[in-house]
């Protein structure tokens, strides 16, 4: 069985699309050959032999909406594409689903549906056609959750070939991380509420800071990003100072030992560019109880209300403050939330089970 796992870049380039594509690729190919196709960060294409696969970066002119604009990487595909049993697109990616139009490959096709377009409404306009074509042409469709696939207006008419195939974390790698201690003021051992992400539009960072002011607790913000300086700004003008600290970006170990240290992970994501929150998993796998917000994306999916946390509605501080403080001031109940995420991870989203759900869904799809 030959797979190409198609998207729009590859690690070291950032993001969570692209890590989700590098364990696919990883765990897939110790049983099947497993290639990867995507944009290069620069204007140069480059062919990576590793160990037990090849990836192809094709160059890049620059991103124009946060899509890469690669023509090469269409010449790549019409190339290449018939060496292949299967095509494995990751979406949102237009210039990948352009790539697809003008190859038409005779392969099979599966498409990992992550998100919606959300952000950029004008580029739709023209790309879903385009996006309707290809949903169409797919034989399956993997949905990252039951939230998105209910939520979605561009699934419905394809429900039928949906198969839910959640992202899920490498549980064995995880907790054979080494942990690195950070040192930061903490005056009289107050508890500690978490928040791991960029510090972007999406995260509602500015929620959890505002409810912070009815909080006894040291909130510790894990992450950079644009809006870093807005957001040390407001903590001035709150006069929350001795209340909230910026770490900035941490290592995996440092945010393993923020994990460990913490007495409850807040996630306040205020839109549904927030598809899933990956950070929540590594939380729940500590053993940690997490406050969400009820998105209708995989967000609540992933920690489920009044069983791993607390779920309460997006923009909302006071909620959010009333949720963290309930878990604060009730042991009993964290403790109870921190077992259940733990068996909620292992039984739902562990690696090894949902790799071995998309190897099903490959040999289903070849089948047929």
């Amino acid at each position: 069985m030959k797979i190409l796992q198609f998207g729009k870049f590859f690690p070291p380039d950032v993001g969570g699309i692209e890590n989700v594509i590098y364990e696919i690729t990883e765990g897939l190919s110790q049983k099947i050959n497993c290639d990867v196709l995507c944009s290069n960060s620069k204007n140069k294409t480059v062919i990576e032999k590793k160990d037990k696969y090849t990836v192809i970066r094709t160059a890049s002119l620059g991103k124009i909406f946060s899509t890469s604009i690669s023509p090469a990487i269409i010449c790549w595909l019409k190339k290449i594409c018939n060496n292949y049993d299967l095509i494995h697109i990751h979406l949102p990616d237009p210039m990948a689903s352009l790539a697809y139009f003008v190859a038409r490959p005779k392969t099979k096709l599966v498409i990992h549906w992550h998100s919606d377009i959300i952000k950029q409404k004008n580029l739709l306009i023209f790309y879903k056609p385009l996006q309707n074509w290809i949903l169409k042409r797919a034989n399956k469709i993997l949905v990252t959750s039951p939230n998105l696939l209910e939520d979605s207006p561009f699934l419905k008419k394809f429900k039928e070939k949906c198969e839910i195939v959640p992202l899920f974390i490498d549980i064995e790698e995880f907790q054979a991380r080494k942990v690195k201690k950070i040192n930061f003021q903490n005056q009289n051992n107050k508890k500690i509420v978490l928040f791991v992400g960029r510090l972007v539009y999406y995260k509602g960072v500015e929620y959890l800071i505002r409810a912070m002011k009815e909080v006894d607790a040291l909130l510790l913000i894990a992450g950079d990003g644009p809006l870093r300086g807005n957001l040390e700004k407001q903590v001035k003008e709150l006069n929350l100072s001795n209340k909230v600290i910026f770490l900035g970006r941490l290592s995996d170990e440092e945010i393993k030992y923020c994990y460990q240290i913490c007495n409850v992970f807040v996630l306040p994501s205020i839109e549904n560019t927030e598809a899933f929150g990956l950070v929540q998993l590594e939380a729940m796998l500590s053993s940690k109880p997490v406050v969400n917000t009820n998105l209708p994306t995989g967000v609540p999916f992933v920690s489920k209300n009044q069983e791993t946390g607390i779920t309460v509605p997006s923009r909302d501080s006071k909620a959010l403050a009333q949720a963290i403080n309930t878990i604060l001031n009730n042991p009993q109940l964290a403790d109870e939330f921190g077992k259940n995420g733990v068996k909620r991870v292992n039984e739902i989203f562990s690696k090894e089970k949902n790799l071995e759900k998309i190897l099903s869904i490959y040999n289903q799809v070849l089948n047929e």
